[in-house]
């Protein structure tokens, strides 16, 4: 190769600017927590599934052949800070407004905050946003190894935009709750980095049923009831299903 083929307009297409947008609004995200914008910080990280759903459909569209793997390699580096790091950050971020709040309703506004680091909470919030971190890479990178040479037309692991989705919708919601939060967390961690099989979605009855709920969730007046988000929750719910219906007939197919 010479050094002319080099140029990064030799390598990039209409889909990798797509998923660079999906790069953009994970590290909107990670600003956004860090600046106590939770809610904002939890709907980037949804915009970004959005876009992250599309580059793949341009891609087939354009019929683009990426002989030299660049899409894929830009697909996986955005997915990482947006449905690795962003997450990872958010949790964090949330959680130790949680601790925060819980330090003043029991025992005042006055209180130090460093009285709250006796239960090591804020610890594990910190192993548990780096645990996502690296499963997620991992998942990542033994996906980019694996995905031509499988015939199996599915995900080996759960698919990392599968974090964000959850904690996001999670968050969203309206019934979140930090210690659920952290166990779930761990376990789509471990989830990732397993060989549990999870399908794709293919059928367009269910792609359009999940734009309907993702436009829902972002539009500026929600349809909530009793505190819940209602289109929030569902993606919750159903994030769940997935997730724990992968875990489930893995088990029982590798035991029959």
């Amino acid at each position: 190769m010479e050094l002319k083929e080099t140029k990064l307009k030799c390598f990039i297409g209409v889909p990798d600017l797509i998923s660079l947008l999906n790069l953009s609004f994970g590290f909107l995200s990670i600003l956004m927590a860090i600046n106590g914008q939770i809610t904002i910080s939890a709907m980037f990280i949804i915009v970004a599934l959005i876009f992250d759903s599309v580059d793949g459909w341009v891609a087939r569209k354009l019929s683009r052949i990426d002989e030299h793997g660049f899409g894929k390699n830009i697909d996986s580096l955005s997915d990482i800070v947006s449905f690795g790091v962003a997450p990872g950050v958010l949790l964090y971020c949330v959680g130790n407004s949680y601790i925060e709040n819980s330090v003043i309703n029991h025992f005042g506004a006055e209180q130090p905050l460093q009285f709250t680091q006796f239960l090591g909470l804020d610890y594990l919030l910190a192993i548990i946003a780096l645990f996502i971190v690296i499963c997620g890479v991992l998942r990542l990178t033994r996906f980019n190894v694996i995905s031509d040479k499988l015939d199996f037309k599915g995900f080996v692991g759960l698919p990392i935009p599968t974090v964000g989705i959850l904690l996001s919708s999670f968050i969203l919601s309206g019934v979140f709750d930090l210690y659920l939060a952290m166990i779930l967390m761990a376990i789509v961690g471990f989830l990732m980095i397993s060989n549990i099989k999870y399908s794709k979605f293919n059928d367009p009855k269910l792609l359009i049923i999940f734009v309907i709920i993702v436009i829902l969730i972002l539009i500026p007046y929600s349809i909530v009831f009793w505190g819940i988000n209602i289109p929030a929750f569902i993606a919750y719910v159903l994030t769940l299903i997935y997730i724990f219906s992968g875990l489930f007939k893995g088990l029982f197919s590798s035991n029959s």
